[in-house]
């Protein structure tokens, strides 16, 4: 089942607790610190668009790529108010509005651009979410392709320790004001699979004062894919990507047994027979 359809309504209500302030600083700070200070940046994976924005606001000119329509359409939406307050994005572009972020509905492993950026990033486990090597080898070539001379690839990857150890084989339940949310977890350590079945209640919204109050059931189903840090560092060298930095999520020191989220850095390396845009 397609991941990320229904269940785009309820995301951001039930991803409250993500500290995408805390991410989002320590993101600029090391894009920063790579040299990237400003410039053109593709975010992969950008969801509901919440780092996107917070890399706007910062001053850098943002093209958010999801796989999810669904999603891209409440990034849409977010736009939308701070366009005029209108309620339909198309009207508010003919009215003259100019949204400040592309957001564009591609698969990561076949994204195109219209030229080369900065800076690309990846943020909230989207890279666990290509479950095969060679597919996380073709995105690493794409980006390189990408990416403006000597240009900064950062993204993070949850660890085989967060899925085998932490979330394992669970059920986790929700219960909030419009919506429930039941989410059972399996880890498969032979493939370093983890899947998550995922069903949400959600109130339904009626105009009418008195109405019968109803819900609706959304099912999905998600598979991501841990690796070794050792295998993420040879898939980029492969690549054609320079292998720079490896650390663990909020420091700048190094993975270790306990960590649970990591973040890698890479840059762009010119190789014979890129395509340079």
């Amino acid at each position: 089942m397609e991941a990320y359809t229904g269940f785009a309504a309820v995301y951001d209500t039930l991803m409250d607790n993500v500290p995408y302030e805390e991410w989002s600083r320590y993101l600029i700070g090391l894009l920063k610190e790579y040299g990237v200070d400003g410039g053109l940046v593709c975010e992969l994976g950008c969801g509901t668009g919440s780092i996107t924005r917070r890399l706007r606001d910062a001053g850098y000119d943002m093209i958010g790529i999801d796989l999810s329509e669904d999603m891209l359409d409440i990034a849409r939406e977010y736009e939308i108010a701070a366009l005029d307050g209108t309620k339909d994005f198309g009207e508010a572009v003919k009215g003259g509005a100019v949204p400040d972020i592309l957001y564009l509905n591609q698969d990561m492993r076949e994204f195109e651009l219209y030229g080369t950026v900065a800076a690309v990033v990846s943020i909230c486990d989207s890279m666990n979410y290509l479950t095969g090597e060679g597919d996380l080898e073709k995105v690493f070539r794409l980006v390189n392709n990408y990416l403006d001379p000597g240009g900064i690839f950062i993204f993070d990857m949850n660890t085989i320790h967060k899925y085998r150890d932490l979330i394992g084989d669970t059920t986790i339940a929700e219960n909030r004001e419009d919506c429930s949310l039941i989410w059972e977890n399996a880890y498969e350590e032979k493939t370093g699979l983890n899947r998550y079945d995922i069903t949400v209640f959600k109130r339904v919204e009626f105009e009418e004062e008195d109405a019968e109050e109803l819900y609706e059931r959304i099912c999905e189903t998600h598979l991501q894919r841990a690796y070794a840090p050792e295998t993420i560092v040879r898939l980029l060298t492969q690549a054609g990507l320079e292998f720079v930095a490896m650390y663990e999520a909020g420091t700048r020191g190094p993975v270790t047994a306990g960590t649970e989220r990591m973040y890698f850095i890479a840059r762009e390396k010119h190789q014979e027979g890129k395509l340079y845009l």
